[in-house]
C-alpha cells in the first residue's frame, strides 16, 4: 500500500501539470503515455516492439491522435483511408512471412491500435475542448469515484460475484456502490462547477459513464486474463502498467463525446 500511495502521488506531480498547462505539451505528454499503452499491449501479445508489425500500429495510433482539422487539407488524407492501407499493408505482411504472421496478428495490431488510439484522441479532444479542464477532471474524478465505491462497498458488503472468469474479486455490489458514489460525485461537482446541461442530464451522463468505466476496466482485465499477465505492465511500481490506470477512461472520454455531452 505505501508503495502505491508514493506511486500515486509522483504520478500526480509529473501528470497534473501537463493537464493544466494543456496545448501542445499535454498533447505530447499523451502521445507519449499512449505509445507505452501500445507497447504494453504488443507485449501481451509478444509481438516484438522493434518490428514492421509495430511500426504500422504505431504510425496508425499516432495518426488517430491528430486533431480533425489537420485531414481537412488534403482530400485523400483521412482517418478511413489510413486505416485501409495499414489493413493492406498488415495483410501483405502475412503474405511475406508465409504465415508466421497471421491473419490473427493483424487483427491484434489494428484493434489494439485502434483501442489505444480511439481512447487518447478523446483525451485530447476533451483537454482542447471550451471549458477543457473542468471537463477533464469531471471525467477524472467520475471515475476515481467508480473505483473507490467499488472497492469498498464491494470489500464490505459484496457477496455475488460480477464477472468471476474475467475479474474473480469483483461483485455486483461493489459495481452498484461505484455508481452511487460516482453519482453522488457528479452530483456536487455540478453544484460547484455547473454544466450547460440540466441536473437531471448529469446524473444519467454520470450513471452511464460510471458504467462504461467499469466495462473499460473488465475489457483490460479480460485481456490480460486470456494473456496471461497480472499487470499490463509495471511503469508504475504498486499499479502496473499505464493501461492499468487508464482503462476506464479509454471507455469514458469516447462516450461522453459520442453522446454530445461535451
Amino acid at each position: 500500500m505505501k508503495k502505491r500511495i508514493i506511486t500515486a502521488i509522483v504520478a500526480l506531480i509529473i501528470f497534473l501539470p501537463f493537464v493544466i498547462i494543456g496545448g501542445w505539451p499535454f498533447d505530447l505528454f499523451v502521445y507519449l503515455i499512449a505509445t507505452v499503452g501500445l507497447i504494453e499491449l504488443m507485449r501481451m501479445r509478444q509481438i516484438p516492439v522493434i518490428s514492421f508489425p509495430f511500426f504500422l500500429a504505431l504510425a496508425l495510433m499516432w495518426l488517430f491522435l491528430l486533431p480533425q482539422e489537420v485531414y481537412l487539407h488534403v482530400e485523400w488524407f483521412s482517418k478511413v483511408n489510413i486505416l485501409l492501407i495499414i489493413v493492406m499493408l498488415l495483410l501483405s505482411y502475412t503474405v511475406l512471412l508465409k504465415n508466421k504472421f497471421t491473419f490473427d496478428h493483424a487483427g491484434f495490431i489494428l484493434l489494439a491500435a485502434l483501442y489505444v488510439g480511439m481512447g487518447f484522441f478523446f483525451f485530447i479532444e476533451t483537454r482542447d475542448s471550451a471549458n477543457g479542464l473542468a471537463n477533464i477532471l469531471y471525467v477524472f474524478l467520475i471515475v476515481w469515484a467508480t473505483d473507490t465505491g467499488a472497492y469498498f462497498v464491494g470489500r464490505s458488503f459484496g457477496k455475488r460475484k460480477l464477472w468471476p472468469e474475467i475479474s474473480p474479486k469483483k461483485t455486483i455490489e461493489g459495481a452498484i456502490g461505484g455508481i452511487i458514489l460516482a453519482t453522488l460525485t457528479g452530483v456536487i461537482y455540478h453544484l460547484i462547477i455547473p454544466f450547460s446541461n440540466s441536473m437531471i442530464i448529469t446524473i444519467a451522463v454520470t450513471i452511464l459513464a460510471s458504467i462504461f468505466g467499469q466495462i473499460g476496466d473488465l475489457v483490460e482485465s479480460a485481456l490480460k486474463r486470456h494473456y496471461g499477465v497480472k499487470d499490463s505492465g509495471d511503469i508504475l511500481p504498486g499499479h502496473g502498467g499505464i493501461l492499468d490506470r487508464f482503462d476506464s477512461l479509454l471507455f469514458v472520454f469516447p462516450l461522453v463525446h459520442f453522446i454530445g455531452f461535451m
